[in-house]
């Protein structure tokens, strides 16, 4: 039995339990080790955590100043002010039979910062047959006290006159205002070459916002605030090669206009 017992504690031992009342001495690898392991806890510094969290919009590309901004489409400035860059948006609802014909059931112009200075429900010229509310986001009461068709068109064509338009798809809704602007004033989100897919397809302003923006819009129901305030960060994001693009194109065709008429002359 003595035996026995002898030969667990060296069973233990051998496991690298102490089965000893008192401490045993450690080994100089067990010294090395411990002093190896005090060096780097010893330099290791605490680390504070960061007071920026990463969010999907850092993926997207959007800068650091603009993240407030491109997560939550809120405005940036209390400026409510009619300013040199406006975006549109509006919404319709369906006329005729079945509601296949579009009508205005709502315009939002939002300024540079992205503040509403315009925003009114106007009431259909023919009777509603589809109120489209899932895509619209109208419904019968926004219409029972809204704002004559032509009052509306005419605050909106004043609001927009020498201004840069922004919007997306916005040859639609200047077809329903019943309204013309000029081209060079356009800037549309849906027709712009790097907001293209790779086929050169359009895309959606839905799938632009979440690709770009990193912002999550036209979950249920459509917003026109929403959706004016998501062109406009998606042109305020790109707006410098944008404008650039715009520029060089302008001096191309004055150049080769210039061309043109100096072979005009010297053939004369």
């Amino acid at each position: 039995m003595k035996r026995k017992r002898g030969k667990d504690k060296a069973l233990a031992a051998d496991d690298g339990v102490s089965t000893s009342k008192g401490p045993a001495p450690l080994s100089s690898n067990w010294l090395e080790l411990q002093a190896a392991l005090g060096k780097q806890v010893k330099y290791k510094k605490k680390t504070k955590p960061s007071k920026e969290t990463p969010t999907a919009v850092a993926s997207a590309g959007v800068s650091k100043g603009e993240k407030d901004e491109a997560v939550s489409l809120q405005p940036t400035s209390s400026d409510f002010s009619v300013t040199k860059v406006l975006a549109m948006d509006c919404e319709m609802v369906g006329v005729g039979v079945e509601g296949k014909r579009s009508a205005l059931a709502r315009v939002t112009l939002v300024n540079i910062y992205g503040n509403v200075v315009y925003d009114k429900h106007v009431r259909p010229q023919e009777f509603v047959t589809d109120f489209r509310t899932q895509v619209s986001g109208v419904r019968p009461r926004d219409l029972r006290k809204a704002e004559d068709f032509w009052t509306v068109q005419k605050d909106v064509a004043e609001l927009i006159k020498g201004k840069v338009l922004v919007g997306h798809a916005l040859h639609n809704d200047l077809k329903i205002l019943l309204l013309s602007h000029p081209r060079k004033d356009i800037r549309d989100t849906q027709r712009y070459k790097s907001l293209r897919s790779d086929n050169g397809r359009v895309q959606a302003l839905k799938h632009l916002a979440a690709e770009h923006l990193g912002a999550s819009i036209q979950e249920r129901e459509h917003d026109s605030i929403e959706d004016a305030r998501a062109a406009l960060f998606l042109y305020k994001k790109f707006r410098e090669d944008w404008e650039k693009g715009l520029k060089q194109r302008r001096m191309g065709s004055k150049v080769a206009i210039a061309s043109g008429e100096e072979k005009s002359r010297s053939s004369r």
